[in-house]
């Protein structure tokens, strides 16, 4: 095989030449980093954890209770308070927004059901895309074109979107008067149908009907069907017929659940807890957090999920350096779990630290927010309420490495100033001091709940909870 070479081979530096220079400056570079001989560094033994080591510490660290976990430290990272509230993320605000909102709306609102769905310019798939949507978003249905395809109203422009992919959220009292709008409306449910002159189906073809294509029979039997055709009538074999209805979500607008709250800050409550989470279980009631509420709605955004009407969440703020340990404590006791709303301004090296946070979370508390300073945010600017909301929650997610979504107000203080900030923040459930045991879903942000003081007797909480 024949080898090119370069005819100017002659005019440039000879390789060996090149070579020394580069083993010269190296050997230049080395002397200049060169300092003692290098001394011998004593090594551990050396150990290797298997996949099943590190399956086995992440499941304890997050489902148990550290007990198994001898001396297992956590390093608490600094909280800066003074830092700007964090970039919400806005498909969680929507999704918030569509949890919240009642059913009871006026207008033909249909939520998206798929992970996605295009809105396009015309009702057919070869249509250009004009817009995107994602799940939970909402569109107002203007009219069904057919069976297939429905024109809706997104942003002021009109749109059409598959109608298989979007349900009306309705509640339970509501269903049967929303069936009843779309009685006696079939749909084409073949490629195309036949529209004769005579119920028989050797009579003359008089017209075709394309699949999916409404109809509203003026008379129907077994066999065929009687409709309306152009300026006269026509027959259609009713086996091609099928009843059209849209996707219909049944959601729990009211909700009966007592949110029995413990403020810390009222002596001798504490004391109170063990009695009363004794009756609550003697009487049947299921405890909850704050957490198990927040899946059930989620679940209620897919399908029809019903409360238990013997469910109680159980509630504790004004937690302090303190009394963490003694509550901690008393709820291992008693064996059941709670939302633990932390105000952040507590948290640190010299009060309740990350390691005890953490604590508390493996050992299946649920932990929200309480503020960060503690202020009555009534008192508040529009900015100060913004800042307190938005930084108490990104410290307590950044700690957790977890979604906070409620909020107990500072002394229970909320106005609709301050629900509009606690929504913009990205929160979806909040606590109030208002007293009750029932709200509405659009009361979210403003829920009631069953305040503890220490003379509650245990028959004074069962009879408050059944009230």
């Amino acid at each position: 095989m024949a080898y090119y070479r370069t005819t100017r081979r002659n005019n440039s530096t000879p390789r060996p030449f090149v070579a020394f220079l580069l083993v010269a400056s190296f050997g230049i570079l080395f002397a200049g980093c060169g300092g003692k001989e290098p001394v011998d560094i004593p090594q551990a033994d050396e150990f290797t954890f298997t996949a099943e080591d590190l399956s086995r510490m992440k499941d304890l660290a997050r489902n148990g209770t550290g007990a198994f976990i001898p001396r297992l430290e956590l390093e608490a990272e600094p909280l800066d308070p003074t830092d700007t509230p964090p970039v919400l993320d806005i498909g969680t605000v929507r999704k918030f927004n569509a949890i919240r909102t009642s059913t009871s709306d006026a207008k033909n609102t249909f939520r998206v059901t798929n992970a996605f769905l295009n809105v396009r310019s015309a009702p057919q798939v070869t249509a250009n895309q004009i817009e995107r949507l994602d799940q939970g978003d909402s569109v107002e249905v203007v009219e069904f074109v057919n069976a297939g395809w429905a024109k809706v109203l997104v942003s002021d422009k009109e749109g059409y979107v598959a109608s298989r992919y979007i349900s009306k959220i309705v509640s339970e009292d509501q269903l049967q008067s929303e069936k009843k709008k779309y009685e006696g409306m079939y749909f084409v449910d073949f490629a195309f149908l036949n529209v004769r002159k005579e119920p028989d189906s050797g009579s003359e073809q008089i017209g075709e009907l394309q699949s999916q294509t409404f109809v509203r029979p003026l008379s129907i039997d077994d066999v065929w069907a009687r409709i309306p055709f152009g300026e006269s009538d026509g027959y259609v074999a009713r086996q091609y017929l099928s009843p059209f209805l849209p996707n219909f979500l049944v959601r729990q607008n009211s909700y009966s659940l007592p949110i029995v709250h413990y403020r810390l800050a009222n002596e001798g409550v504490l004391d109170a807890m063990p009695g009363h989470i004794d009756a609550l279980k003697k009487d049947g009631y299921t405890l909850w957090t704050m957490k198990d509420l927040y899946e059930l709605l989620e679940k209620q955004e897919e399908r029809d999920v019903r409360l238990n009407p013997k469910t109680v969440v159980i509630a504790v703020s004004d937690i302090t350096k303190d009394n963490v340990r003694e509550i901690s404590d008393v709820l291992r006791a008693s064996g059941v779990s709670a939302t633990l709303f932390l105000q952040t301004s507590t948290l640190g090296s010299d009060s309740i630290d990350q390691k005890q946070v953490l604590t508390l979370l493996a050992n299946g508390h649920d932990i929200q927010s309480n503020g960060h300073t503690g202020d009555d945010l009534r008192s508040l600017t529009n900015s100060q309420i913004e800042l307190e909301l938005g930084q108490s929650k990104k410290i307590l997610e950044e700690m957790i490495n977890r979604d906070v979504f409620a909020i107990a107000y500072p002394l229970g203080g909320v106005n609709d100033r301050i629900a509009k900030t606690a929504e913009e923040m990205g929160y979806l459930l909040g606590l109030s001091a208002s007293q009750d045991r029932s709200f509405e879903r659009t009361q979210f942000l403003r829920m009631p709940s069953l305040i503890v003081k220490s003379t509650t007797t245990n028959d004074d909480l069962l009879s408050m909870i059944k009230e």
